[in-house]
């Protein structure tokens, strides 16, 4: 029986051995960037920076949408908010990939630059909370800006890097100006 034992454990570790091997070969294998975490990734800064950025450009100009799809985490959802024609008050909502569609073609006809000009930070463990609040222009050059408002933005720190959970978003009203204490001084 002790021989008939070893010949079982023997042909069980022989096939998981090759099994390991075959794993670490297409570990191994894998591409580079599929491994890497993006640097703009490992600090806040370095998110809302990208996030903006992905976004904006001028007339024509394609969007930055592969450094857009590295910021988001799977379930991720963009909730713009606003007023409806009738005055009612709205919400729609998206994944990321969702609000590509949407708009990609409204911001690379009329050109399109969000900016951060003020931003307060809350963390908690895994959890970050921003009150980023911006601008918006057609273009870099535009002396003043057409609109402004609040992202609501939600991040998860995985110990490795940010991810993007929720961007939740309202421009400024005519009959609600944006507080002081969102505002630079």
């Amino acid at each position: 029986m002790t021989n008939f034992k070893k010949q079982i454990n023997l042909s069980i570790q022989i096939p998981m051995n090759k099994l390991l091997l075959s794993l670490w070969g297409i570990i191994l294998c894998s591409p580079a960037s599929a491994q890497e975490v993006p640097e703009y990734t490992k600090t806040v800064d370095g998110v809302i920076q990208t996030l903006y950025a992905s976004i904006s450009g001028e007339k024509g100009e394609p969007r930055h949408w592969e450094a857009y799809d590295q910021l988001f985490i799977p379930e991720a959802r963009l909730i713009p908010t606003g007023n409806q024609e009738n005055g009612q008050k709205m919400y729609k909502v998206y994944s990321p990939d969702e609000y590509k569609e949407d708009t990609n073609q409204f911001l690379v006809e009329n050109g399109f630059y969000e900016e951060e000009i003020f931003r307060v930070t809350e963390s908690y463990g895994p959890v970050t909370h921003l009150f980023s609040t911006y601008i918006s222009k057609r273009s870099k050059s535009d002396p003043e800006p057409y609109n402004r408002g609040i992202n609501s933005i939600q991040l998860y720190y995985d110990g490795e890097r940010y991810w993007v959970v929720s961007i939740f978003w309202g421009h400024e009203p005519d009959n609600s100006p944006i507080p002081e204490q969102y505002l630079p001084n």
